[in-house]
């Protein structure tokens, strides 16, 4: 009994050191993260409110940049382009994108070259 009792610890502590050995899972972020790390690299303006009580993601003098994560790509652009007429600035999209979001980023550029949309990439 004693033997058995033994090498189940034995088993537990191995088994738990393998499972230590393994790689973290990489920390996800949520939106706001890659908001603020984008409109801080382009020295823009948080959440700039406008009239109508909605908020631009981040403002600079050139851009009304709407950020979202690569599957929203369509309401990117619908924001985007609201808050650029709404503040006379470029329309932009900032794609929160990781390897194997390239199909909804080339969505967003196909409609982003028709109607003068900028895109950041925004890699996860």
């Amino acid at each position: 009994m004693k033997h058995i009792f033994i090498a189940l610890i034995a088993m537990l502590f191995f088994l738990g050191c393998e499972t230590t050995t393994h790689q973290p899972h990489p920390k996800k972020h949520k939106e706001k993260y890659y908001q603020k790390k984008l409109c801080k690299k382009l020295k823009g303006i948080m959440e700039y409110r406008l009239k109508d009580k909605t908020r631009v993601d981040c403002l600079t003098d050139e851009y009304a940049i709407e950020v979202d994560f690569a599957k929203k790509w369509a309401e990117g652009i619908g924001q985007s382009l609201y808050y650029g007429y709404m503040t006379n600035r470029q329309p932009a999209v900032g794609l929160i994108c990781s390897k194997k979001d390239k199909r909804f980023l080339n969505r967003l550029k196909t409609v982003a070259k028709k109607e003068n949309i900028k895109i950041f990439v925004i890699e996860k």
